[in-house]
């Protein structure tokens, strides 16, 4: 993984038309998704984020996001989401898993890797993202614990075949019950937590705003015991100027109750699935100007 340092500018809060994190000298690493560009320069990200389906995807493409990762010092975090983005192309969630187990998948997976082979800039795998929620966003999220392991072992094991050079992220929401998900320290070389927060749901839910660091305690408290790297592989927050700001100043810091933290890296896009109880599709993009087609470096919008 990249090391710390990322701006060396003085920090300043993040004013409410522009949330980006503070950066400083003492920062852990910072990273993002950013189909929108508004972490272009070099020196504000060393992870470079990207998404793709293992269907009905342009492979090639991966060398366009290699380029510019590789001119700008990154690495790739490369997730992979086991299934096409049209739904009408979707597999129940049985019919994926028996898909995987019994092999029809194994090129997909041989597909992405063998081209991730040829890259230059060094590689995390992300595959099958958040598996411990249970909203239906996902369909490899009602799995069980047993055939997720078996399917995550699988696919990095045909991985490797082909990329034996890249990390493998397991990567839980950070929900109760994860542990039930982990596939084994051989096949887990960092682990990813989603942190997100959203003024109005904080408020609704827990009667008053929360802060980044309770927002990632308890999924980092069910994770540290694995004794890998922690990384908030998809991080975003929105709601007034106060709360931007308390979040902007504190999801980079170096966190002593966090000491396995090493990296976050930020959702710059609207929300892709609507959050229950009417939240609709947040914002969490830093800089906000009304164009919000999703779009990705591997073909296709989400």
């Amino acid at each position: 993984m990249p090391g710390g340092i990322l701006d060396a500018n003085s920090p300043k809060m993040a004013a409410p038309s522009d949330k980006r994190p503070v950066l400083t000298e003492d920062s852990i690493t910072f990273g993002a998704y950013d189909p929108h560009g508004d972490f272009g320069e070099a020196a504000s990200s060393r992870i470079e984020h990207l998404f793709l389906p293992w269907e009905d995807v342009d492979l090639s493409t991966l060398a366009l996001a290699d380029d510019y990762a590789l001119a700008r010092g990154r690495t790739l975090l490369i997730t992979i989401e086991p299934w096409s983005w049209s739904p009408d192309w979707r597999l129940s969630g049985q019919e994926l898993l028996g898909a995987i187990l019994g092999g029809a998948r194994d090129e997909n997976m041989a597909a992405v890797c063998s081209t991730a082979a040829a890259l230059k800039s060094p590689v995390i795998i992300r595959w099958g993202q958040e598996m411990d929620e249970t909203d239906s966003q996902f369909s490899w999220s009602h799995w069980g614990g047993a055939g997720f392991k078996a399917a995550y072992r699988r696919m990095v094991n045909v991985c490797r075949a082909h990329l034996g050079t890249a990390k493998f992220m397991w990567s839980p929401k950070g929900n109760e019950g994860l542990e039930a998900f982990y596939p084994g320290d051989d096949v887990v070389d960092v682990i990813g937590l989603s942190v997100f927060g959203l003024q109005a749901y904080d408020r609704a839910t827990k009667g008053r705003d929360q802060t980044f660091q309770e927002r990632l305690a308890p999924g980092y408290e069910r994770v540290k015991g694995y004794g890998k790297p922690v990384m908030v592989a998809e991080l975003g927050y929105e709601g007034d100027a106060e709360y931007v700001r308390n979040w902007a100043a504190n999801a980079a810091k170096r966190h002593g109750e966090f000491p396995h933290l090493t990296a976050v890296v930020y959702f710059n896009d609207r929300e892709v699935y609507p959050w229950p109880e009417g939240y609709g599709k947040p914002d969490w993009r830093v800089v906000s100007d009304g164009t919000l087609v999703r779009q990705d470096a591997a073909g296709g919008t989400r």
